[in-house]
């Protein structure tokens, strides 16, 4: 294959694991548990299948000094019926294996790893799915006051799985749903497996944010989506899941000295009281995709006093949960002809962009930056040889105490912090410094300390646009969406954009945000001045909120 065709092959053709696509020289192998997260005390059912006549189960914390807490070796293996359209409507896979959470076991993120020995002419095989132990109800209300550094609340982002997770077929992306099996599917089911590097990775997997800059005129490449394709990975492994994002933040601020509890995007929106017992609620990576009620709890939970950091990156769609958290819809690009509130007094809940207008609820309101601002930098054809990191315009800023940075200089460059998709908002200059303009939508007060520039686009001279992943699509989409027409000059206006550091208070909290996914990378690659900046946060929001 050369270079080209896997190229081609990568970005244009999709491969998910199923059932009836495994290799026939493997036993097949997979797990999933019947929710996403649970309460100590509450009961795990593990759905399996296998072509193996038995499997080993284990269970392990994954900490930042992972400890494994329940090994089952021997249990009963048997290949289940799986459905064709099992993205959407789950895999419906017996229980192999239940058991009940001890109440002493500490809020985490558990990996579950199911292995298939080798036996007959079939070598062995192992996958690995995870769930949340959120913390238990009976935690303090009063946000653990007199705890050592007080205890950190992050916030899986489990609805950006979900809608990249392309086990069985389909995400809110690409897939085989529709007429001809070549549509993304607007609905998913939670009741599958996790696809082959959301849980685990190795450490030599690539980025979505290039490490290096491509050569003169070369053409838009996307090493992350070639390596999964040789290796047997998912498309998405890079864009989100655990592996990416969520877990090299939790094991930093572990190791770092931070207590810190975890929960999953469907607790916030079934029970947004959770965040009352804490100082401090952190999102981290790519958290794409969330619920009407996901942001009323956010919301609340600043105005009552509240703070959050934010090190996270494209804050876009609009979702719905149905059927007790079990299946997510989103229709995105096909909001407007087909999901069925279109056109109802409930038409505020389409799963379409925050800022279309039939939603009305930009982002910027809740977390002081928007993704129609922002989105594409340091990949493919947007910017691939931008800045890395955030150009600093407020050095003074408490954020930035102990780094010794300057007006102008780049934080993270090296790191490649700034992309691969970032937030922004339509700003003003003023005296060398940015201000959001008055219909930005930014809540009042909000400072901009950090500003670089995106791209809704891949273009220039050496970028063909039907060779290259993203091209106009999402520009045209856009403006279609948020001015009514998708004309050249409509495009025209709308596709430079930026991403933005900003800093705000609401009400009795305040909100830190980082608008890109790729933060974590400085904590990922130690750059100093990343984590300096992320201690920053965590310390006055930890302290203050407590009080």
């Amino acid at each position: 294959m050369t270079a080209h065709e896997l190229h081609r092959a990568a970005v244009f053709t999709i491969w998910p694991e199923r059932p009836a696509s495994a290799d026939p020289a493997r036993h097949q192998i997979w797990a999933y548990c019947d929710r996403l997260s649970y309460a100590p005390g509450e009961t795990v059912r593990v759905h399996v299948s296998t072509t193996a006549p038995s499997f080993d189960l284990e269970l392990t914390r994954d900490t930042a000094n992972p400890e494994i807490v329940l090994v089952r070796e021997g249990l009963s293996g048997r290949a289940a019926d799986t459905p064709e359209d099992c993205s959407v409507r789950g895999c419906g896979w017996p229980v192999a294996f239940e058991f009940v959470l001890p109440a002493d076991w500490p809020s985490a993120a558990y990996r579950l790893t199911t292995r298939a020995a080798a036996s007959g002419n079939r070598r062995a095989n192992e996958h690995h799915h995870l769930f949340i132990l959120r913390p238990a109800r009976a935690a303090s209300l009063q946000r653990n006051i007199g705890a050592p550094r007080k205890r950190l609340l992050l916030v899986a982002a489990t609805a950006t799985w979900t809608a990249y997770n392309d086990w069985g077929g389909s995400n809110h992306y690409e897939g085989i749903t529709g007429p001809n099996r070549d549509l993304f599917s607007p609905v998913l089911s939670l009741q599958r497996p996790l696809a082959k590097g959301f849980v685990v990775l190795p450490i030599n997997a690539p980025r979505v944010a290039l490490m290096q800059p491509p050569a003169p005129m070369a053409p838009p490449r996307y090493p992350h989506m070639e390596w999964a394709y040789r290796h047997g990975y998912s498309k998405k492994y890079a864009s989100a899941g655990w592996a990416a994002y969520d877990r090299h933040f939790a094991h930093w601020a572990e190791r770092h000295g931070y207590a810190v509890d975890i929960c999953s995007q469907t607790d916030l929106h079934f029970e947004p009281d959770l965040l009352q017992r804490y100082a401090c609620v952190a999102f981290i990576g790519h958290c794409e995709y969330w619920s009407w009620a996901m942001r009323d709890a956010v919301d609340a939970y600043v105005e009552a006093g509240g703070r959050v950091a934010r090190f996270a990156g494209n804050f876009c769609w609009q979702i719905r949960l149905e059927d007790e958290g079990r299946t997510q819809v989103c229709y995105k690009y096909r909001a407007a002809q087909e999901d069925p509130l279109y056109g109802t007094d409930r038409q505020r809940f389409v799963t379409n962009l925050w800022e279309a207008p039939e939603v009305g609820r930009p982002g910027a309101s809740t977390f002081g930056l928007n993704t129609t601002n922002g989105i594409y930098v340091g990949w493919g054809g947007a910017a691939p040889r931008g800045t890395g990191g955030f150009p600093i315009y407020r050095p003074d800023h408490w954020a930035f105490k102990g780094t010794g940075l300057h007006y102008g200089d780049v934080l993270g460059a090296q790191a490649k912090i700034f992309g691969y998709e970032v937030d922004g908002l339509d700003y003003e200059m003023r005296n060398g410094q940015p201000y959001p303009t008055a219909t930005s939508g930014a809540p009042a007060g909000t400072q901009i300390l950090a500003l670089g520039q995106a791209s809704l686009v891949e273009e220039g001279e050496s970028v063909d646009p039907d060779d290259s992943f993203i091209a106009h699509l999402d520009v045209v989409f856009l403006a279609r969406t948020l001015l009514g027409k998708d004309d050249p000059e409509q495009v025209e206006r709308i596709k430079r954009t930026n991403g933005m550091m900003v800093n705000f208070a609401r009400g009795k909290g305040e909100v830190f945000h980082a608008g890109s996914c790729e933060w974590v990378a400085g904590l990922i690659r130690r750059d100093p001045m990343v984590e300096r900046v992320t201690k920053n946060v965590l310390d006055r929001y930890l302290e203050d909120g407590a009080r």
